[in-house]
């Protein structure tokens, strides 16, 4: 693949489905974690991959350049990040800013530098985003993807509403969309072509094309200006 990838995941959801047998999955549920490992040995082998941080670390005591730092040597050297959508990637009592994943996609939105240990200027653009949707417990993806609500132009619904605001936000976000003239919908209601900076596929889609995905969303980055990428949390 060629490409240096960060992995952004809710570590312990286990609202996943299952990638055991029976008996370990009594024993110990699979969660996003697996999904990882099954991830690293499609990118190629863990030289390829960066992994977010575990949830189990409060950011609560956190000031934003402590976290930063954090992220900084796990994200500056990579092109792309992958965000795995679960569940309950999203811990709904607890304030955005206080969980990592949006921190980690804030940062990746970012064009950064720093300086190394010569005292030059090291710079690194914004990734490419890929939301990869894992299937839940029962094998489905309809708690983010509603696929063929449409007859005629078999459209799909996105419900970004689960996501994290600094993912919905990149989403649907390109600056002159182009529509569906399909007759079932009203017009300018059902978007064509890359419309967002951050493209969304399911994992059993992405599992069989790992390379036309990626190649798909560096695509997208390398036409950010068409965009209106929010990089900020907020706050």
């Amino acid at each position: 693949m060629g490409k240096k990838v960060f992995i952004s995941y809710k570590y312990g959801d286990t609202n996943v489905a299952p990638l055991k047998g029976l008996l370990e999955e009594c024993i110990e549920p699979t969660k996003v974690r697996d999904y990882v490992t099954e991830l690293q040995e499609l990118l190629g082998g863990e030289e390829h991959v960066n992994k977010g941080e575990r949830d189990d670390e409060s950011l609560e005591e956190f000031k934003d350049d402590t976290i930063q730092g954090k992220l900084a040597n796990k994200i500056f050297d990579s092109t792309v990040t992958i965000v795995l959508i679960s569940p309950n990637m999203k811990e709904v009592l607890q304030v955005e800013t206080d969980q990592w994943i949006p921190w980690e996609i804030s940062y990746s939105l970012k064009d950064k530098s720093r300086t190394d240990k010569r005292g030059n200027i090291q710079r690194s653009p914004m990734n490419a985003v890929l939301a990869v949707v894992l299937p839940d417990k029962q094998g489905s993806y309809q708690y983010y993807i509603e696929e063929n609500i449409c007859s005629k132009c078999n459209c799909i619904t996105l419900k970004t509403n689960i996501l994290f605001g600094i993912l919905s936000k990149n989403m649907f976000n390109i600056k002159k969309p182009s529509y569906s003239d399909c007759s079932n919908h009203d017009e300018n209601s059902v978007y064509i072509g890359e419309s967002s900076y951050i493209l969304s596929v399911k994992w059993c889609d992405f599992t069989q094309n790992v390379n036309h995905y990626i190649d798909r969303c560096l695509t997208i980055r390398s036409n950010y200006e068409n965009y209106s990428v929010v990089k900020k949390l907020s706050i």
